[in-house]
């Protein structure tokens, strides 16, 4: 995190959850034993550079999670009433900060699996560049819709779906409230009225266990999650892949998640890329979830040309969903050409980036079978990978 960066944390938890039938605010339904927002409160009060936390609860809860915070030994919090919706509450919670903080954190009150790193991830990045938040990529194919008829496909490439935390320079974010207040606009997050400014926002990886819970499905994955981490460690994860493909003319050449120039790629239903087919493999074999033919079928006209790296990314899903990311991944290429050590630094960071850990955790290799069977011959080129599994951090 950059050094000197003093944060203050502002959190919204005044939604009523009329959705979960009960009397109870959302921010209050318990999950495994606790309230929900008391997971998100308990990873700000161990960040350092987190100085001050408001709660913005409704009315007549503000007592409640005043007490929830007391027991809990939440040093760091104040709880203050919300107003009539997320960006009044927000509003308020922003008037409730103490004066210090230059960094403004939100992050919402239902949503219990932030992480310490995630935190300091999007201040650092709102440090540097003014503002940034969570987010992660859309994979699924999105389609605009009317009167229950398909209107055409959507460009997702450049298609994001945003969470929290979200972090601003307090002034930015306090002149963005101020500008919505003065002209009636209502946005759906705070990041939304920065960019009604003119002001750009960085996009920081956020991780797709970061889930907001709005209806009671949310809270039973919550739960399942939750479990699933807090249950005795089954013993090591580990995971063996292999892949192989045969060259063929008029095809990218893509290994490790990077296009290498070369007179021809490999044939395959995808891109065919080697190295991305065996690591998956191996994630998916540690986390005992079949392989990637059952994943992504080999006839299915969805993933014709697809790209592993994306395929990677749906595979590091499966293994949150399940409670677990990729603690490391060795690879293993076999090719007698062309040269691949230049391009191993670039396919490191590509995996990595894909599978939302640091470059340290991924290692590749490439070596040839100096002349010996297909692959010596040129025919194609292999590769194995070894993957070990590890809970995802709270």
């Amino acid at each position: 995190m950059t050094s000197g960066v003093r944060v203050g944390a502002v959190v919204p938890a005044a939604g009523r959850g009329e959705r979960f039938g009960g009397a109870v605010p959302k921010s209050l339904v318990t999950l495994v034993g606790h309230p929900l927002v008391q997971y998100p409160l308990e990873v700000l009060e161990r960040v350092d550079e987190v100085e001050a936390v408001v709660v913005v609860a409704p009315g007549d809860a503000v007592v409640a999670v005043r007490d929830l915070a007391r027991e809990a030994g939440l040093r760091k919090v104040t709880v203050v009433p919300g107003g009539a919706d997320r960006q009044a509450s927000v509003a308020c919670g922003l008037a409730a900060l103490p004066p210090g903080p230059d960094i403004v954190l939100v992050h919402d009150g239902v949503r219990p699996f932030l992480s310490a790193a995630l935190v300091r991830e999007v201040v650092t990045a709102a440090a540097r560049d003014g503002s940034a938040t969570a987010a992660v990529a859309v994979e699924e194919t999105i389609k605009r819709g009317e009167d229950g008829w398909v209107l055409g496909t959507i460009d997702r490439s450049q298609l994001y779906r945003v969470q929290t935390p979200q972090a601003f320079h307090r002034d930015l974010l306090e002149a963005a409230h101020r500008e919505a207040a003065r002209e009636g606009f209502r946005g759906t997050d705070d990041a939304s009225l920065v960019e009604r400014l003119g002001h750009q926002v960085r996009l920081v990886p956020g991780t797709p266990i970061n889930l907001k819970v709005t209806v009671p499905e949310d809270l039973a994955l919550a739960d399942a999650i939750l479990r699933r981490r807090e249950a005795p460690p089954p013993g090591p994860r580990v995971g063996l892949g292999f892949d192989a493909h045969r060259f063929a003319t008029g095809r990218r050449l893509v290994l490790g998640g990077v296009e290498i120039p070369w007179a021809r790629g490999l044939a395959g239903h995808s891109d065919a890329d080697v190295i991305l087919h065996a690591i998956m493999d191996a994630l998916l074999g540690a986390a005992g979830c079949g392989d990637i033919g059952q994943h992504f079928p080999p006839d299915d006209p969805a993933y014709a040309g697809a790209s592993s790296l994306g395929l990677l990314s749906r595979v590091r899903d499966v293994l949150a969903a399940r409670g677990w990311r990729a603690a490391h991944v060795d690879a293993a290429v076999m090719a007698e050409a062309p040269r691949l050590a230049p391009h191993v630094p670039a396919m490191r960071a590509a995996i990595a980036g894909a599978l939302g850990v640091g470059e340290d955790r991924i290692n590749v290799k490439a070596t040839t079978l100096e002349g010996m069977g297909a692959i010596g011959r040129e025919e194609g080129i292999a590769a194995q990978a070894v993957a070990s599994l590890e809970d995802l951090p709270r």
